[in-house]
């Protein structure tokens, strides 16, 4: 058996290619199982089926329908923390969010890319961290190794790209800072959760 660069595989290789691509094919349906549940209308149903799935889910907070999850074993959600619906949440490295974080509906969050100057084009992954009171604006992205500090905001449609300080305000493509947050000291609590939402 040779593998997809044409070179032949003992044994020993074959049986943990093999052992691999069987565990990333149940990954891959535990995770279309779980797009399918984030389009229950109920905030309880959908945290039961993260729960068991892996994902770390602190109290108070909701996922809004539509969300996705990539390796969820390594997503760590905070308390009265919200995620907007359609989000794309990765967890192919540790993925950390706070408490009291607002993540607007359709941001993506990614901790994996290909290595665009490998000969094999593979994946590079690193952990992302955002910490307490961030605020996320509707469809931003943010990108591997990235750390957004506490009570900085990421405007609608930003690219984010390298750290964000705390308290700061970033935007654009790529994000650059364009201003301070005027608030200081953080005590907010964000509210419930619509019902069917």
């Amino acid at each position: 058996m040779k593998d997809k660069a044409g070179k032949v595989l003992s044994t020993e290789e074959l049986i943990k290619k093999t052992s691999n691509r069987l565990d990333t094919i149940l990954l891959e349906f535990w995770v279309m199982i779980l797009r399918i549940v984030g389009f229950i209308p109920s905030h309880f149903v959908r945290k039961v089926f993260y729960r068991i799935s892996g994902v770390s889910i602190g109290v108070g907070s909701s996922v809004h329908m539509g969300a996705r999850f990539y390796n969820p074993e390594n997503i760590f959600i905070g308390k009265d923390t919200i995620i907007g619906e359609g989000s794309v949440l990765d967890g192919r490295d540790k993925l950390i969010i706070g408490d009291h974080v607002d993540i607007a509906s359709d941001v993506m969050i990614y901790n994996a890319q290909h290595d665009l100057n490998s000969k094999d084009f593979n994946a590079i992954t690193k952990p992302v961290e955002i910490a307490d009171y961030v605020f996320v604006g509707p469809r931003a992205i943010i990108l591997p190794g990235v750390k957004i500090g506490k009570g900085a905001v990421v405007a609608a449609g930003a690219v984010v790209t390298k750290n964000v300080e705390k308290g700061k305000i970033v935007g654009g493509v790529p994000a650059e800072v364009i201003s301070d947050r005027k608030l200081k000291d953080f005590d907010y609590r964000l509210g419930r959760a619509a019902w069917f939402s």
